[in-house]
């Protein structure tokens, strides 16, 4: 019997092989350029696999009081945080939770700033560079409400302010992050001996196959030679998590209309891979390919009632019928930290497959998990 027959359905699975396989190359990439890379949870916050990521990186990068708290608890650190706005209710525990705290504008700085006792500040900053083409995840569109532009800085930073953060990549290539450093150079070098760390956020997807690692680590390398006074802090999120899980879901019937058959699946894109609808784009699925004229050929299709939960189509060298399985590649990185329980769908079981082959199942959803949410 396969493996993956014997794991229930709906269910995301992490291989810790593959989890291994990348973070020794972000380990390489952090001794190799001597820079500091943590991992950021808004990707990837499976905590339960943090024993093994603690291995390779000890750090992380958080959003919110919750990622910070996370951090602590299950990271055993102190988080490097960033958060568009902060509250006067949550502020102070973020504070002691954190090592690093930047600010998405000065004014926030200046309210808070008397309440960060042993906290490193730092200010987000927009260069107004982007390569990324969807707006949706570009932090530099026009009327971007992050990070501070050039213009809007003095001659002096704010007293206090010991780093820069910028982030304006996503799931980008080596190229593309030396031509982010050459423009911050070119617009915040002059407050680079005034500061004691630059954050290059993240979006390096240096664990991608074809990804220049030697473009990416001679960039870092010469940067660190030019400012030696500086700590360099990369903080990616996909490129842990980068092609080392799926989603199993199961085909629990097939319609067709209008000539289309589509699979209707115990999985849902607006549920269960949201970045599918919103980016959009289309996941691999094993065994099956783009169409081919004259293969059996699905659209693969959602179980919430929302009409454009549905994804296509594949191609595969057989018909499918009802209790094929299918399985979605590269389902670990920003999936199970965005779902929802819309329509209260059946949400997706957590296993962890480790390297000799034995399967942990992390978590498994029931009814009252649902209703907990609803409360």
């Amino acid at each position: 019997m396969s493996l993956i027959s014997n794991i229930p359905s709906p269910c995301y699975v992490l291989y810790e092989e593959k989890l291994r396989r990348n973070l020794e190359l972000i380990k390489s990439v952090k001794d190799r350029a001597g820079v500091e890379i943590i991992m950021a949870f808004k990707a990837f916050s499976l905590w339960k696999a943090f024993p093994i990521v603690k291995e390779y990186i000890q750090f992380s990068t958080a959003s919110s009081l919750n990622e910070a708290l996370l951090t602590v608890e299950e990271m055993g650190s102190k988080a490097h945080t960033f958060a568009p706005v902060y509250t006067d209710a949550e502020f102070d525990y973020i504070a002691a939770c954190s090592s690093h705290i930047t600010f998405n504008s000065i004014a926030q700085y200046e309210k808070y700033r008397t309440r960060t006792r042993g906290v490193s500040c730092g200010l987000r900053v927009n260069p107004e560079f982007s390569v990324v083409e969807t707006d949706l995840y570009n932090p530099c569109v026009a009327g971007s409400r992050l990070g501070v532009k050039r213009e809007t800085l003095g001659a002096e930073l704010p007293e206090g302010i010991e780093g820069l953060h910028v982030h304006c990549l996503c799931e980008s290539s080596a190229a593309d992050t030396a031509a982010l450093i050459k423009r911050v150079e070119e617009l915040y070098g002059c407050y680079f001996d005034k500061i004691k760390w630059i954050n290059f956020g993240g979006g390096h997807l240096m664990t991608r196959k074809g990804y220049d690692v030697e473009l990416l680590v001679n960039s870092l390398i010469e940067f660190r030679q030019r400012h030696p006074n500086l700590q360099v802090i990369l903080e990616p999120g996909s490129a842990f998590a980068w092609q080392t899980g799926t989603l199993v879901a199961t085909v629990q019937d097939i319609v067709e209309n209008d000539g289309i058959k589509t699979a209707m699946l115990d999985v849902s894109f607006a549920c269960h891979m949201p970045d599918c609808l919103e980016m959009p784009y289309k996941p691999a699925i094993e065994g099956a390919t783009d169409p081919v004229e004259g293969k059996p050929t699905y659209r693969m299709g959602g179980n919430s009632c929302l009409s454009g939960d549905y994804v296509g189509s594949w191609s595969f060298d057989e018909p499918l019928k009802v209790g094929d399985r299918v399985v979605f590649e590269d389902m670990a990185h920003y999936t199970t930290v965005k779902t929802t329980m819309f329509n209260g769908v059946t949400h997706p079981s957590m296993v962890l497959v480790y390297s000799n082959g034995q399967m942990d199942l992390l978590r498994k959803f029931t009814y009252q998990d649902y209703k907990k949410r609803m409360s």
